[in-house]
């Protein structure tokens, strides 16, 4: 990390005067919650291509595929919501190609909704290849070099060439640490940039969702959901967490923020999501989420259990005749033995990652369907204890606690 200078993430804005405020409207896509229980919401989203019950994850297809996975498989295992990513689409295989099949949803085949990240995250991952103005961000491109230009509304015309339900507005995500001067500088801008985006969005019936930015300032969090209030946006994300900062720092702005987001309108935690996470985030009044931690850690070998996690490469399971989670009714577990999953990874095969996928995915979206269960049922604050301390107190059982 670099020093922190003014400098350090953006060129000069001088001259960047903020646009006239936008009026707020009503939201164009249908939010009912059935249910509460706490903070907790039970509720459905209903988009151009289907409903989304809620709380809800969705799984990460950044570049129109959910790894390892086909979209009948996805199906199958209840995912209702994947997310696609822009930049990525954008440099590969192209806005243009995707546009001549029909959109995202007939190029990857997958006939349930789409959210699309606006590509504000991915422009940050890209670190001192990128430079920050008002007009957008300028960087190399990852894939062949080429000096390219993403604006909000460039954003705003892939996503709606990709024929996203739902559109993210383009922020920047301010870096940690950051000190509260840099983090009020880097929110305005993303304010600016939820203005520009909703006035490049208009003609678009699908959602468009604003994020809230503000780094660890509770402050700075409060002014970034006022303003974005006022422009009226579709959903509200939480951005800018899950990028360095201390777990306690996340849960204090956790706490903070999501039972300030609109309550009429669906709430978006973005990027975080171990199991603990979405536990956390649905006490507290969250309703959608995505992370790749179940794909990612699948293809590495990391598998979740209720009873903890397993690091299925480690040679304790080479000989182990068990399921992966006896409780597990995926077709991983219903079939295979761990010393089978261990040989695959130790192997390098293809079906191992695709068997852990499998099981992942099943261990997220089953979590979803379970506290879905319990907001229902008013039961949400004894679910989610026993579903914590089951994965705290056995994790030794499934072999977390031996790494």
């Amino acid at each position: 990390m670099r020093g922190l200078s003014a400098p350090w993430w953006r060129a000069s804005s001088a001259g960047t005067s903020a646009s006239p405020a936008i009026r707020s409207s009503p939201p164009r896509v249908p939010f009912s919650i059935s249910h509460r229980d706490g903070a907790a919401r039970r509720g459905r989203l209903q988009l151009a291509h289907g409903a989304v019950d809620t709380p809800a994850f969705m799984p990460v297809g950044t570049y129109g595929t959910v790894k390892a996975m086909s979209p009948l498989e996805l199906a199958g295992l209840g995912a209702q919501i994947v997310l696609g990513n822009t930049f990525h689409l954008w440099l590969r295989p192209g806005t243009e190609v995707i546009e001549n099949h029909g959109g995202l949803h007939r190029f990857m085949g997958w006939k349930g909704p789409i959210l699309t990240d606006s590509g504000g995250f991915q422009v940050f991952s890209l670190g001192a290849m990128r430079r920050v103005t008002e007009a957008g961000a300028t960087f190399a491109s990852p894939v062949n070099g080429d000096k390219l230009l993403l604006t909000p509304e460039q954003s705003m015309r892939i996503q709606r060439a990709l024929g996203s339900d739902v559109v993210m507005a383009f922020d920047e995500c301010t870096p940690y640490p950051a000190t509260e001067a840099q983090a009020r500088q880097s929110m305005e801008l993303s304010m600016r940039w939820a203005e520009r985006s909703k006035r490049a969005h208009e003609g678009n019936p699908n959602a468009l969702f604003g994020i809230v930015q503000g780094s660890v300032y509770p402050a700075l969090r409060d002014e970034s959901l006022a303003r974005l209030t006022d422009t009226g946006f579709d959903g509200y994300a939480i951005g800018g967490l899950a990028v360095g900062e201390p777990a306690a720092e996340r849960s204090r702005i956790l706490a903070h923020c999501a039972p300030a987001l609109p309550a009429e309108r669906p709430r978006y935690l973005m990027g975080m999501g171990t199991p603990e996470d979405l536990v956390e985030a649905v006490q507290a009044g969250v309703d959608m989420f995505d992370c790749v931690l179940p794909t990612r850690n699948a293809r590495n070998g990391w598998l979740f259990t209720r009873s903890g996690d397993v690091k299925i490469r480690n040679a304790r399971w080479r000989d182990d005749p068990r399921p992966l989670d006896e409780a597990c009714a995926c077709y991983a577990c219903a079939n295979f033995s761990r010393a089978y999953l261990h040989h695959l990874q130790k192997a390098n095969e293809i079906l191992g990652a695709r068997l852990n996928t499998i099981h992942n995915l099943h261990y997220y979206l089953e979590l979803m369907r379970e506290l879905r269960g319990a907001i229902e049922a008013g039961t949400l604050a004894g679910t989610a204890a026993r579903l914590l301390e089951g994965r705290r107190q056995r994790g030794n059982e499934a072999g977390a606690g031996a790494y």
